[in-house]
């Protein structure tokens, strides 16, 4: 939801959501999410430190679910 706010706002040539915060709300637990509000809204998806960082978030949520569910030090 948060992406499609921010495209609206850039279009619109308003006040825009920080990547921080866009980031942070995906670490809590967004990274599904934000990949795909990504392309439902193409937005953020050329800039290349932001993907980076989502890609360390998706990568942490992906290994702390592997331990979670037993698959990584069983």
């Amino acid at each position: 939801m948060l992406f499609g706010f921010d495209k609206l706002r850039a279009e619109a040539g308003a006040w825009r959501i920080a990547e921080s915060t866009l980031l942070g709300w995906t670490f809590v637990g967004g990274s599904l999410g934000a990949y795909l509000a990504r392309q439902v809204f193409r937005h953020k998806t050329r800039k290349s430190p932001f993907v980076r960082k989502l890609h360390r978030i998706a990568l942490f949520h992906a290994l702390t679910g592997a331990v979670v569910a037993g698959l990584l030090f069983p």
